[in-house]
């Protein structure tokens, strides 16, 4: 094998290596998504077009699943980008977000809150 074609196939195997390895952002446990500390993830009904609609006093209550800068959408998995900037996942179009009184995995006392709130079932 030429140089030029073991560099080729390296570079290949390295990508091919990386995709296979690339985790999703959250997981499935008792029938809910969690994130990597098996918190629990919610929707907001009043999110539309892949756009967040909970902001500022909103993202206190409700944190973002953020996602690293050079995050990349995968199957149900996509990025979008928050009014401030910042990167946040979305599963299904939906943008991801945690409960800031869920104090422990397993948690889901946001579920239905104000009828808008809703953990998320893949």
């Amino acid at each position: 094998m030429t140089p030029r074609k073991l560099a080729f196939v390296s570079t290949l195997v390295l990508a091919l290596s990386a995709t296979a390895h690339a985790q999703a952002p959250a997981k499935t446990e008792g029938g809910m998504l969690v994130d990597g500390k098996g918190m629990t993830l919610y929707t907001f009904d009043k999110d539309a077009g892949g756009k967040s609609a909970c902001n500022d006093q909103c993202a206190k209550a409700w944190p973002p699943l953020m996602a690293d800068a050079g995050a990349k959408a995968q199957g149900d998995w996509s990025v979008i980008k928050r009014d401030d900037g910042s990167s946040q996942w979305a599963y299904k179009g939906k943008p991801l977000y945690l409960y800031a009184k869920d104090a422990k995995p397993g948690d889901k006392t946001g579920d239905k809150f104000r009828d808008v709130w809703h953990i998320v079932k893949p």
